[in-house]
């Protein structure tokens, strides 16, 4: 279901890049763009499509992944609010290079790309939070890759669950995941098997590390987990 204005208070919040522009271009923002809600497992885009607006995430839990060898999927990105998917090719003026889905159900907010531009031409300070944007997620592109390519297995499962914390955060107990994946994906996200996966989480809960309950992780010892990360 499509309306307009549903999220208004996410695009014009403290912690988005848009808190920066004027009333009147906050005015213009808001009646250009739309508001979508996704159920979990819907894809808000898929590989090829053509962008037509900046998609901001609002609420919920997005994956961006691409297929591989054999319909093996490789997480490239795990979005939380507010953030935006996807705005490379839109701003590159290319087609989806992968796809998003909900893995909760989400709220999510597309701005129309000609109304972006304009803000963008007369705005100096969006432009370079922009920029900023783009830097920050090349960078990060740079060190998952080399991560993904160098790291061992215990590497870089203790990696992704670190990356979990840091990203979602922890319940009110201080240990437990705010994000529930499947193993499945939590294998994607670490460039590894489901099997490896699930063999290696074993070993963590073993050595103490981790406690598994379902799809529920907690962390017993993160200063071990961060040692395990950073020896690769």
């Amino acid at each position: 279901m499509q309306k307009k204005g549903d999220n208004e208070n996410c695009l014009i919040s403290q912690n988005s890049i848009f808190s920066v522009l004027s009333k009147k271009e906050q005015e213009i923002l808001l009646e250009n763009n739309t508001s979508t809600f996704y159920n979990k497992g819907e894809i808000i885009y898929k590989e090829g499509d053509k962008p037509m607006g900046l998609i901001c995430l609002c609420d919920g839990i997005v994956k961006v992944f691409k297929e591989g060898v054999g319909g093996r999927e490789q997480i490239i990105r795990m979005r939380k609010p507010i953030s935006f998917i996807g705005f490379r090719a839109l701003f590159a003026d290319e087609n989806y290079i992968a796809s998003a889905v909900a893995i909760s159900d989400c709220s999510i907010c597309s701005i129309d790309k000609l109304t972006l531009i304009e803000l963008i031409k007369t705005n100096s300070e969006l432009a370079l939070r922009i920029i900023k944007e783009l830097a920050e997620e090349l960078g990060y592109s740079n060190e998952r890759t080399i991560n993904l390519t160098q790291k061992h297995i215990r590497g870089r499962l203790a990696e992704s669950l670190l990356f979990l914390v840091n990203t979602y955060g922890l319940e009110d107990d201080n240990a437990t995941l705010k994000v529930y994946l499947s193993r499945e994906d939590l294998a994607n996200l670490s460039n590894m098997t489901t099997s490896n996966a699930i063999r290696t989480l074993s070993s963590f809960s073993q050595e103490g590390l981790i406690e598994l309950d379902g799809r529920r992780i907690s962390v017993k010892d993160f200063s071990e987990l961060e040692k395990i990360s950073n020896l690769g």
